[in-house]
């Protein structure tokens, strides 16, 4: 655990003070969309369709960049430690809707993968004012999780300038944690705190200074690759099945059972009581019936293949 005050990390990099507006590519003016409020309806949203698209291509382009970021990020959490995500605003929205979805989706312990937004969860629906200004409140916030050289800390703030997740990466990388920054500008403060720096320039809003749109959505895509690559390298999957969904509800039950149905071949009734025999476990009904084992004996092997599907089935 780090004994790091979140008060007591040194600067002693390139300075962390926020970059000049009028020098962040997210609050120019976007030259296409100077006659928004003279557009026809079908006009503005063939912009914005068209403008969204700018999105996917900046992740395209910072794909090397993410890759490299996954694995570093499975290497630790496959050592036993967080992904925790930390950002202001919509930021620290994104991070958090990520958060809460993986462990329904992938069957991770409450607490494994994290979010944090500056001014606790109230400010998820409702802003708190000055909180994404406090670089100190990001290390507070990290440093009351008791973080460790194990945890991944990934600051997101669309301009790379957001005290609060730039403070969060300072105290991170002085606990010897993973650090990553996720920006949509280049050349960031945030991005001179992280081990990798994804700066996915996304380039002036259709409304601009509006970072809930284009950058939001590239934020969005680049933390679903994030979060998604490390539990697929942790063996969170089959293929492409999601074989650790939780069943908490009717809909995932469903899914549970047709999963184990594609797995297998098996028909839906049969599916059902083979899933129904394994307590409900996607992946120990799916080893049962490929290898005609009972769960006990499933649930060793799977064990013994530290949880992945296919090195259970020897494939």
């Amino acid at each position: 655990m780090c004994d790091v005050p979140p008060d007591s990390v040194p600067d002693d990099r390139r300075s962390s003070e926020p970059v000049p507006l009028d020098h962040l590519t997210t609050e120019a003016r976007n030259p296409a969309s100077r006659d928004l409020d003279r557009l026809g309806t079908l006009e503005f949203v063939r912009l914005m369709n068209a403008e969204d698209s700018a999105a996917v291509a900046a992740v395209g382009r910072a794909g090397e960049a993410i890759a490299r970021a996954i694995d570093a990020a499975a290497s630790r959490l496959a050592r036993g430690g967080r992904l925790i995500y930390a950002g202001a605003g919509t930021s620290g929205r994104l991070g958090l809707l990520d958060a809460v979805e993986c462990p329904p989706t992938f069957n991770v312990q409450d607490g494994r993968v994290i979010g944090l937004i500056a001014g606790g969860e109230r400010a998820f629906v409702k802003a708190v004012e000055g909180a994404e200004d406090s670089a100190e409140l990001g290390a507070a916030d990290l440093a009351a999780l008791g973080l460790s050289a194990a945890d991944v800390v990934v600051g997101i703030a669309a301009s790379g300038r957001t005290p609060y997740a730039i403070g969060a990466l300072r105290h991170a990388r002085a606990c010897g944690a993973l650090t990553i920054a996720l920006a949509c500008n280049a050349g960031t403060p945030l991005a001179t705190w992280a081990d990798h720096a994804l700066e996915v320039v996304t380039g002036p809003e259709v409304l601009t200074g509006s970072t809930r749109l284009k950058a939001g959505t590239a934020q969005k895509l680049v933390l679903n690759l994030l979060s998604t690559g490390v539990m697929v390298k942790l063996g969170k999957t089959y293929g492409n099945l999601m074989v650790d969904v939780q069943a908490t509800n009717a809909k995932l039950l469903a899914r549970s059972r047709r999963i184990v149905a594609q797995a297998t071949g098996l028909d839906p009734a049969a599916a059902a009581r083979a899933l129904d025999a394994a307590a409900g476990e996607v992946k120990t009904a799916i080893v049962a019936v490929r290898l005609g084992l009972d769960p006990s004996q499933a649930r060793a092997r799977l064990a013994a293949a530290s949880g992945r599907v296919r090195e259970a089935l020897g494939e």
